[in-house]
């Protein structure tokens, strides 16, 4: 009883533990994969940026090279409605917020008219005052709109700075672009919050812990809020749990920009790579609990049948004496019994070994017939030298064993009514492939055949080979129907019915269709009883692979005489066929 309870026990935490470890390897190796997209996705929109920014930081470069901002700056020359009209020009060009001339004492020397008479000399100024180029973000005073400020020192006839060209940009417009982006991005100062964002929600976020919250540029009116997020260890890594428009589950991703002194951010939906690997988790459980299942059932089984042995040993043992008398009678019996068993064993073997050997038989005699010719012909070629003629014959040769391959694929199929997929298939060739089966056959019967093929291909839906084996089961039919006819005449049409239709018809001229009603029934025959041309299976197999994909067979005597089969097919799509 110990043994019963303890080691289902000792499975179910052995399973446990394999569907942990599986879990485990398979959020590592789905995360490692998420951390490269996501870190290609945010390169993307870090390169973004910085393109951007760069520009903007050339166009003060440029605009402050200007002759008309030189003269100005430096001897006063010129008058500030011409610059005024350039720095406006520029801005409207480029897309800039404003342009501004500003002396090195911050006097505003040119610019729109709402422009202040004195700038305080902000970080980028100064730089600019030493003659290099300077970048700076802030807030406005209000508190909503972000500024990116670039200053480009404006240089004297004697390479001296006379000035500044201060270039002022929304930071909507080169975050605007991104914002359609399926992965959330945002972008931190040197204070740890969020400048710039794909998603408004993470505006002024102070998403970096490792920087202490005392440093800071923002002016008391901004409203600086803390990180949307928790952070959870999951299999050896730090997942971030997002808000309403931030991925529930998301993994962060990281980018130094040096360029523009920022540091890009992302978050990467991690929910499919937890849900496939808890779903490979449960299906590695779930198997390994039904193979315990499985195998402690058996043992279970085993069990109670040594139980139940040993109880009918001591029966029989106690019953020895009993039956001692009719020990000869029952042997007797017992002989007789186990020769009728083997005898009705042996006659079922052969009823389904002759039944398959007669359906084989009759749906690949055509093609053996096919090969044996094929290999004749391959040997007097090859006698002769002609080497070229005797690789074709192999060639067909070997297609003709693949079909028949696949012919009794078919044959199986059509026992076990399973369908299989049907897709485009040229009808002309399915019937040029089949009068290749069968050509030896006519020409031994002396049949003539009226087949003038369309112009170019009639594409119905099905399947090549069943298709084949159709038409070679109608075109076999026909031939031996004949044989006793004086006139032995095989027409093939192929036409549009109208409506998305195509109909095959085969007529013969032979003596007709003795029972119409019975014609597709299995091992329905008018040959000779135990011909070998046939078990009556030929057409009852095409008239269920006919139906396999959607078409309809039928036979009919003709009133001039003979038999005429119809087959209707599912024309492919318009434009697609041609007859």
């Amino acid at each position: 009883m110990l043994r019963r309870i303890l080691l289902p026990g000792l499975f179910v935490l052995l399973t446990a533990a394999v569907s942990d470890a599986v879990w485990r390897v398979a959020v590592q190796e789905g995360l490692r994969n998420l951390q490269e997209r996501g870190a290609a996705d945010l390169r993307l929109a870090s390169d973004r940026l910085v393109t951007a920014l760069v520009q903007f930081r050339e166009v003060a470069v440029l605009t402050a090279d200007h002759r008309a901002m030189r003269a100005l700056a430096e001897r006063g020359a010129g008058t500030r409605a011409e610059v005024d009209e350039v720095l406006q020009r520029v801005a409207d060009r480029s897309g800039a917020l404003e342009l501004l001339l500003v002396a090195p004492d911050g006097r505003v020397l040119a610019g729109p008219p709402s422009a202040p008479a004195r700038l305080v000399l902000t970080p980028e100024l100064r730089r600019a005052r030493h003659g290099a180029t300077g970048t700076f973000h802030y807030v406005e005073a209000d508190g909503v709109r972000r500024i990116f400020s670039f200053a480009a020192p404006v240089f004297g006839a004697g390479g001296q700075v006379v000035g500044a060209l201060l270039l002022r940009l929304d930071a909507g417009r080169v975050e605007a672009p991104g914002r359609g982006d399926p992965v959330p991005v945002w972008f931190t100062d040197a204070a740890g919050v969020a400048f710039v964002a794909n998603r408004s929600e993470m505006v002024f976020r102070r998403t970096d812990p490792a920087i202490p919250r005392d440093v800071t540029i923002y002016p008391d009116a901004v409203p600086l809020h803390e990180r949307p997020f928790g952070i959870r260890r999951v299999a050896g890594w730090d997942l971030a749990q997002g808000g309403a428009y931030l991925p529930a589950t998301g993994l962060p991703v990281a980018r130094d920009l040096p360029v523009i002194g920022m540091r890009g951010h992302g978050l990467i939906d991690a929910g499919a790579v937890l849900r496939a690997a808890r779903a490979q988790a449960l299906a590695v459980a779930v198997g390994m609990l039904g193979l315990g299942a499985v195998i402690y059932a058996l043992w279970e089984r085993r069990r109670l049948l040594s139980l139940r042995l040993r109880a009918e040993a001591e029966a029989n043992a106690a019953l020895e004496a009993r039956v001692a008398a009719r020990t000869a009678e029952l042997l007797e019996a017992n002989d007789r019994l186990r020769r009728a068993q083997a005898e009705l064993v042996q006659a079922g073997k052969l009823s389904a070994l002759g039944q398959m050997s007669a359906g084989i038989s009759h749906e690949l005699n055509q093609p053996l017939m096919a090969i044996r010719s094929y290999a004749e012909n391959g040997a007097l070629f090859l006698e002769r030298g002609r080497a070229a003629e005797a690789a074709d014959n192999l060639s067909r040769i070997s297609e003709l064993a693949r079909r028949m391959g696949r012919i009794i694929k078919n044959l199986r199929a059509f026992a076990r009514q399973e369908s299989e997929p049907v897709r485009d298939v040229d009808m002309v060739a399915v019937i040029a492939a089949a009068l290749d089966l069968v050509e030896g056959k006519l020409a031994r019967h002396g049949v003539t055949l009226d087949w003038v093929p369309p112009g170019g291909a009639v594409q119905v839906r099905g399947g090549e080979v069943r298709l084949q084996q159709v038409v070679v089961n109608l075109l076999s039919n026909a031939a031996d129907a004949m044989v006793e006819s004086p006139e032995r005449r095989l027409t093939i049409r192929l036409a549009h019915s109208g409506k998305g239709r195509v109909l095959l018809t085969v007529a013969d001229t032979g003596p007709g269709i003795a029972e119409p009603e019975r014609l597709f029934d299995p091992f329905y025959s008018t040959k000779a009883v135990g011909s070998a041309e046939g078990m009556g299976l030929g057409l009852s197999i095409s008239y269920g692979l006919v139906q396999s994909f959607g078409g309809a067979i039928s036979g009919a005597n003709r009133p001039e005489g003979g038999a005429v089969f119809t087959v209707d097919l599912q024309a492919a799509g318009k434009g697609r066929q041609a007859a």
